[in-house]
C-alpha cells in the first residue's frame, strides 16, 4: 500500500504529545533497512506541513559511520500551524548511532539517551548529547542540543523499545529482506566491518524477538520498495505478526 509522507506528517502533528509536550516518533528496524532516509523524509514532510498549515510536500555525517549510517485522514489545521500545533516546524532527528559507545553498546546505551535527551524533553527542557566518533572510538567534546520541540524523531535500532513505548506518539518499523540489508550495510561501511556487522545483526534479531517491536509498531514500512515519487511516498507493509496474547 503506497502512502504519502505528508499524510503521515499530519497524523503525527494531530497525535497526542506523550513525552511531556513533545510528540516523540520512533523509527526503528534492522540495520540497512532504510530507517535514516525514512526519518529524514518524514522530518521534511512535518516541516512542510507546519510551514504552510498542514498541506506541504516532502523533500528529499560525513566521516566514518556506525552500524546504522549516519494511511488515515488529514487533521484539521489551526492558526498555530499544522494540526494547530504552536511552534511546529521541521523536527530534530536524533540518531541512536550517535549515542552508542561502540559496537558492543547496541542495546545498553539507553540510560545515556534517557539522561541526556529523554528526561530533559519530558521536563520541557532542551536535551543534549555528545556524538560518538566511530573513527576515534570515543565521544566528541561538543554537545548537540535537542530543543523541546513539538515533534522529535528518534531513529535507530531499539528506538521503539518497550521502555519508551507508552510515551511514543508514533512507532514506525522499517524493514527489508536480509540479503539486501547486508548489501547496503557493506556498501556503506565497507567489507572490513563484516565481522562487526554479523554480530550486530545477531544482536538486533535477539532484541526484536524479545521486544516484539514490529508487533507493537503503529506502521510497518517496506524499506526495499521504491514507489513512484519515492521522495514523497513510501510503501506500507501488511502486518505479518500477531499481537501479544491478552494477559
Amino acid at each position: 500500500m503506497i502512502e504519502a509522507y505528508d499524510d503521515l506528517a499530519r497524523r503525527v502533528l494531530a497525535g497526542p504529545a506523550r513525552l511531556g509536550r513533545t510528540r516523540l516518533v520512533a523509527v526503528d528496524g534492522p540495520s540497512g533497512a532504510g530507517k535514516t532516509i525514512f526519518a529524514e523524509r518524514l522530518a521534511a514532510a512535518i516541516g512542510s506541513a507546519a510551514a504552510i498549515g498542514g498541506s506541504g510536500s516532502a523533500a528529499g555525517s560525513d566521516g566514518a559511520v556506525g552500524p546504522e549510517g549516519t494511511a488515515g485522514s488529514a487533521a484539521a489545521t489551526g492558526p498555530g500551524g499544522a494540526a494547530g500545533v504552536p511552534g511546529a516546524g521541521r523536527p530534530p532527528v536524533v540518531h541512536t548511532d550517535d549515542l552508542l559507545d561502540g559496537w558492543a553498546d547496541q542495546v545498553s546505551f539507553w540510560p545515556r539517551l534517557r539522561e541526556w535527551v529523554l528526561d530533559p524533553l519530558r521536563a520541557g527542557e532542551p536535551g543534549r548529547y555528545r556524538r560518538y566518533d566511530w573513527t576515534k572510538g570515543e565521544f566528541g567534546a561538543d554537545w548537540s542540543v535537542v530543543p523541546p520541540a513539538p515533534v522529535v524523531i528518534l531513529e535507530g535500532v531499539t528506538a521503539a523499545r518497550a521502555e519508551i513505548r507508552p510515551e511514543l506518539t508514533c512507532a514506525i518499523f522499517v524493514t527489508a529482506p536480509s540479503r539486501l540489508r547486508l548489501e547496503r550495510a557493506l556498501a556503506r561501511d565497507g567489507a572490513d566491518l563484516l565481522p562487526y556487522l554479523r554480530r550486530w545483526r545477531r544482536g538486533e534479531r535477539v532484541h526484536f524477538a524479545a521486544d516484539r517491536t514490529e508487533a507493537h509498531a503503529d506502521l510497518v514500512v517496506d524499506g526495499a520498495a521504491t514507489p513512484p515519487g519515492a521522495a514523497t511516498h513510501y510503501v506500507r507493509r501488511l502486518r505479518r505478526v500477531r499481537p501479544d496474547p491478552p494477559t
